[in-house]
């Protein structure tokens, strides 16, 4: 059986990233002190970038040893649902550090709460239609022609998903401004008050900065050239252009768990805990609001 090699590559992609965020649902799930708002939307992610490594493996698995089209209809149709729903949940985590530092008296009430399950509502759901649409016949089996670069979507699905990804990174990018103004505000009022202005509001801005610019930098490197190869992309074109641009996105969820999970120190703790033998669920911590992670 001839094996295409960057289907191998994506499959260890996959296998990566399904461990990684396999850790951090089982962590979240199993941990009852993680369940305010920001380590519901983290959990979110995870599951997302989870369900996007199991839909990697099973498409190379499928696409190998069991070449049908309905299979690989619903295997696409995994990876189009889980894929929209991590960047959508990315945008849910920068609209919530925002409103923590926006709104920071009224942050820890009902409205928050009911707040995060309506964004969870949303970008799920949206998602699973998004991902429904090959299977219910939005397809380019019956005309090639309309094929986009990732067959079987549609090259107009395929637009939709693209502009989508453009319109969440917009948001995103002036919210995370946003929250830069708010970190430089702050530190300035507090380094005033301590009389140490040079270094105290140097530092804490640089690392505002340096974090926001990480965020940002990670997920635009990742999904931007995929995105605009989408949109400038014909399906005749070599499928190596395809691979080539779709496997630097699927890092994105490889990192995901790094950047929003494994830098909160509850979560650290929690593993610390697992991994010395000494793990207590009920254990008490200091809640952080999620401008902290």
């Amino acid at each position: 059986l001839a094996l295409n090699p960057w289907d191998v590559v994506l499959c260890i992609s996959g296998t990566i990233i399904s461990c990684e965020n396999a850790v951090v649902v089982v962590l979240i799930f199993y941990t009852p002190a993680f369940r305010a708002p920001m380590f519901l939307l983290i959990g979110s992610l995870a599951t997302a970038d989870l369900l996007a490594g199991l839909g990697l493996i099973l498409h190379f698995a499928f696409v190998c040893f069991i070449p049908s089209e309905v299979v690989r209809l619903l295997t696409v149709g995994l990876l189009v649902t889980s894929f929209t729903a991590s960047v959508s949940s990315l945008l849910t985590i920068t609209i919530d550090r925002y409103l923590s530092l926006y709104n920071a008296l009224t942050y820890y009430s009902e409205r928050t709460v009911t707040r995060t399950y309506i964004m969870l509502v949303l970008t799920w759901g949206g998602s699973i239609c998004l991902g429904l649409l090959p299977i219910m016949g939005w397809n380019c089996l019956k005309e090639p022609s309309s094929c986009s670069i990732v067959k079987p979507l549609m090259k107009n699905h395929l637009i939709i998903l693209s502009v989508s990804f453009f319109v969440v990174f917009a948001v995103m990018l002036q919210l995370y401004v946003q929250i830069c103004k708010i970190i430089c505000r702050h530190a300035h009022q507090i380094a005033l008050q301590r009389h140490f202005l040079a270094t105290s509001h140097y530092d804490t801005t640089r690392k505002g900065i340096a974090t926001l610019a990480l965020i940002l930098g990670t997920f635009a490197s990742c999904w931007l050239p995929f995105a605009v190869y989408c949109l400038l992309g014909d399906y005749s074109y070599p499928a190596l252009y395809t691979y080539a641009t779709l496997l630097p996105a699927t890092y994105n969820s490889m990192i995901n768990p790094v950047i929003y999970a494994f830098r909160n120190q509850e979560i650290q703790k929690v593993l610390w805990a697992v991994c010395c033998g000494c793990f207590s669920s009920t254990s008490p911590f200091r809640s952080r609001s999620p401008s902290d992670v």
